[in-house]
């Protein structure tokens, strides 16, 4: 057998001696023929299937479809996993081992003879950190997102993720019984799939097919459809061309389309947490781009899909409606059309015969659902790094405020005081909780949108301006400043601000102030300390000693960049 030196796996498979016996026999006990080794190209189908990740708990399903048109196409799929990160269980969050994930991702495909990958992710963190691991290798990449679940039913009414928050103030003010509560929980999760909403799952399933990472509608086929299984098994077929035409990452994520992404997520309302992985993709393939690129590009978008948690619909009406297609094609005049895409067409190509069938779900850039969307870069002496808002999730007459601090040193204070009927707190008040970012819970948890405390629940007020340097979920809503850098635990002027001092929020002029000088901050600091979380070991330690703050994307310093795929010595 003669060496192919056009694929990576000959390096392996196609080896004579001792060294190819040894790479083939035994895959050859999993019943593989010798000819599935003559130089086909060797397919990776990176799997985040876990029963303690229930959005992707019907991964084997999608396996087993891209393997078809892996075969299909004359490629040899070969599955395997990698760390996979449950949104919904893992704790102190998920956010904490998305870097762990990616350097998981990295070093098996760089390790392991795979010409081309299909990477299948769906809960929030596996998509980015699946994607920054494969930028890092540089091989032709392929994704499959898993698809949203259906839209769950509850009395009379549709319901989704957003709508836990909702069920929580109603239970907190006795106006749903803990009954009820139980039977939403199953009302809710109906399906498989990740959430029905905009949350972070599908803006990430989102992010993939603007920035062209996988095929058309991708994005928004429920998961419990038939068709999520058909796209699965062309993009088997489509990676086996890829591998041919060595389209690579790097060829694919060029800046023109980190920007479509930016816009593309201002008009389908997207979570704020885009802003965090987009960051750190493009700090693994090389794209430089900074937290100010989220407010320039996404500021002139109106929103034009009117999803939960900024609109009322879901992502499967998405899907009915046209897809994400439908909103890129109304979206022609501002985008990048010629930017190039894993099918080989360019998105405006691939958009060229979209339709919309539902305006009330899919609006146009002239008559928009909310002029207001994207994402807001706020800066100032509190967040002189920036922080980052959604507008079309905000309380409008919130957007400028000020108002006097009420400030929770960690997340435990937080629970321990805010139904303390003597905390002092009203409508104008500004909530601020520190310690919350990516050193200091560690991983920078959802806990940004703060639950307002009953009393004022009862008054009728169902928002504040809220703080932190911790993040929200995607399908979360408020006026919630978020992503506040440099952190508390890196000594940031959040870490000084203190009970009663007021603070004023520009959203229109791109402003967030502490009022207070900077000989008094000067003074604050003399007495300031690091909290320490007593960890001295293992990954989270390392970690903490190396994560870089939200505003270049929390990936670890010494991930940036790649080390592409070549591999010269044998194991043997």
């Amino acid at each position: 057998m003669e060496e192919n030196k056009a694929l990576r796996s000959q390096n392996w498979f196609g080896k004579t001696g001792k060294d190819g016996f040894i790479y083939r026999a035994w895959m050859k006990n999993q019943g593989i023929p010798h000819d599935q080794f003559d130089g086909r190209p060797v397919i990776g189908i990176c799997n985040t299937w876990s029963e303690l990740t229930p959005c992707n708990a019907h991964f084997r399903d999608l396996a087993e479809a891209v393997k078809i048109g892996v075969y299909e196409a004359g490629g040899f799929p070969v599955e395997f996993p990698v760390m996979s990160l449950g949104e919904t269980l893992i704790k102190p969050t998920a956010m904490l081992y998305r870097n762990l994930a990616s350097m998981d991702v990295e070093e098996s495909i760089r390790a392991n003879p795979i010409d081309g990958v299909v990477l299948l992710c769906g809960c929030d963190k596996t998509t980015p950190s699946l994607v920054m691991g494969a930028c890092s290798v540089d091989i032709p990449t392929l994704v499959i997102s898993g698809g949203p679940m259906l839209k769950g039913h509850f009395k009379g009414k549709d319901i989704g993720t957003s709508d836990v928050w909702r069920f929580a103030e109603a239970y907190k003010l006795g106006q749903i019984s803990q009954s009820e509560f139980v039977e939403a929980e199953a009302c809710m999760a109906r399906t498989q799939g990740h959430c029905a909403v905009m949350g972070t799952a599908s803006t990430m399933a989102t992010m993939v097919e603007a920035l062209g990472l996988s095929l058309p509608n991708n994005a928004s086929i429920p998961a419990a459809d038939a068709r999520r299984k058909v796209i699965s098994q062309f993009s088997g077929r489509r990676i086996v061309e890829m591998v041919k035409e060595n389209l690579t990452l790097s060829k694919i994520l060029t800046r023109e389309a980190f920007e479509n992404a930016i816009m593309v997520n201002a008009a389908i309302g997207g979570s704020t947490n885009f802003v965090i992985h987009l960051l750190a993709i493009a700090g693994r393939i090389g794209v430089d781009l900074n937290i100010e690129d989220f407010d320039k590009f996404s500021q002139h978008i109106p929103l034009l899909a009117n999803l939960q948690p900024s609109g009322e619909h879901f992502m499967e009406d998405l899907y009915y409606s046209g897809g994400l297609p439908a909103v890129i094609k109304e979206m022609r005049e501002v985008l990048h059309n010629d930017a190039l895409t894993v099918n080989g067409k360019t998105i405006g190509e691939n958009c060229e015969d979209a339709e919309v069938y539902n305006r009330n779900i899919v609006a146009t850039m002239e008559n928009p659902f909310k002029p207001n969307s994207g994402i807001a870069v706020v800066k100032g002496n509190l967040s002189p790094n920036g922080a980052v808002l959604k507008p079309s999730a905000a309380t409008p007459a919130l957007m400028v405020h000020r108002g006097k601090a009420v400030v929770f040193e960690t997340i435990e204070d937080y629970h321990a005081r805010i139904e303390d009927p003597n905390l002092d707190i009203d409508e104008n008040s500004v909530m601020v909780l520190k310690n919350v970012g990516p050193k200091g819970y560690p991983g920078m948890a959802e806990v940004g949108n703060m639950g307002i405390p009953k009393k004022l629940l009862e008054k009728g007020v169902h928002d504040l301006v809220r703080i932190s340097d911790g993040r929200m979920s995607g399908t979360g809503f408020g006026t919630v400043v978020l992503h506040v850098s440099p952190e508390a635990a890196a000594g940031g002027n959040l870490a000084l601000v203190q009970n009663g001092d007021y603070i004023s929020l520009d959203v229109p002029n791109r402003t967030l102030n502490l009022e207070v000088s900077d000989e008094e901050l000067a003074e604050r600091r003399k007495n300031w300390e690091a909290i320490d979380m007593n960890i001295t070991r293992g990954y989270v330690n390392l970690y903490i000693n190396h994560v870089e703050q939200a505003h270049l994307g929390a990936d670890m310093d010494f991930l940036k960049g790649k080390s592409g795929s070549v591999v010269t010595r044998d194991s043997h």
